[in-house]
């Protein structure tokens, strides 16, 4: 029974894993990987030299920084909420709806944010700013609005996920424990505070470091389809993979994106392990290995 997902695991996870070689060559397609010339770092120098290092660096960092931060306290709190709710059909009702938004297409999410904010037609403008006396806003010609649409757009869509995560272990806590603190006089939110986030913080704790093992990484279609891959705003929505899709679009260097993933990967591998190496040294039955 284990065959399936084991060829699986390997088709999809380690068989690749030979092409990390095209990092360090100079590919061509009619030599292939292994007849292509090797130039060591020289792909890894093109991300570090370019003047958009620092940006798209920071960019990736923070902007995943805050969307872990934000939604664990967003998915914890709404998790919580949920499980109030002992109306079972307004509960699988609200479930449906938190998590409805991580099931549509990033390009359809794109038109929603564009029928939103659009110049010429958007809702905001047409019928939001004039009820507050304020004149229209070009959105996608002014940067300094996307760092807070994003973040927005990225809870909205993905909150859900992690929400139906903490749910599912908050629903199987033994309700003995709730039982004894009543009895004790608990109020609900004491209950919460010394019964539910603890015996969560595990949970909390393992979906937290797999982000972190992410933070190189970034929602692509988040930052490319969302502000329409306009130019005006690069300065706050390009990211470490934007870039290497345009690099790759404009300049077709395959060694180049290679050495971009590869980069990414190993940095979240080397956090993952400084994450959970601290998290043991707080308290060994939290960590994830």
């Amino acid at each position: 029974m284990l065959v399936p997902g084991l060829a699986y695991l390997i088709i999809n996870n380690y068989l690749p894993l030979f092409g990390l070689v095209i990092a360090f060559k100079d590919y061509n397609y009619s030599q292939g990987i292994f007849g292509s010339d090797w130039i060591g770092f020289k792909n890894f120098e093109y991300l570090f030299k370019t003047t958009d290092a620092y940006i798209i660096t920071r960019n990736t960092i923070l902007y995943n920084g805050v969307f872990i931060l934000l939604n664990l306290m967003i998915g914890i709190g709404v998790a919580i909420f949920l499980n109030e709710i002992k109306n079972r059909f307004l509960s699988r009702f609200y479930q449906t709806v938190i998590l409805m938004p991580y099931l549509i297409s990033m390009v359809i999410v794109g038109y929603l944010v564009f029928a939103m904010f659009s110049l010429e037609t958007g809702f905001i403008n047409k019928t939001i700013l004039p009820w507050l006396g304020i004149s229209d806003i070009s959105w996608y010609s002014e940067a300094k609005y996307w760092p807070y649409i994003l973040t927005l757009v990225h809870i909205w869509k993905s909150a859900g996920y992690l929400c139906v995560i903490f749910l599912a272990t908050i629903i199987g806590i033994d309700h003995e424990y709730y039982e004894a603190a009543k009895i004790d006089g608990a109020t609900a939110w004491q209950q919460i505070w010394k019964i539910t986030i603890p015996l969560l913080t595990p949970v909390v704790i393992i979906m937290t470091l797999l982000q972190i093992g992410r933070i190189f990484y970034s929602d692509f279609g988040l930052f490319y389809q969302v502000p329409l891959n306009a130019g005006a705003l690069q300065s706050t929505t390009n990211v470490i993979d934007t870039y290497v899709y345009r690099s790759l679009m404009t300049l077709g260097d395959i060694g180049m994106s290679s050495a971009a993933g590869l980069y990414q990967s190993l940095v979240g591998c080397v956090l993952v392990f400084v994450s959970n190496y601290l998290v043991r040294r707080i308290n060994k039955d939290n960590a994830m290995f």
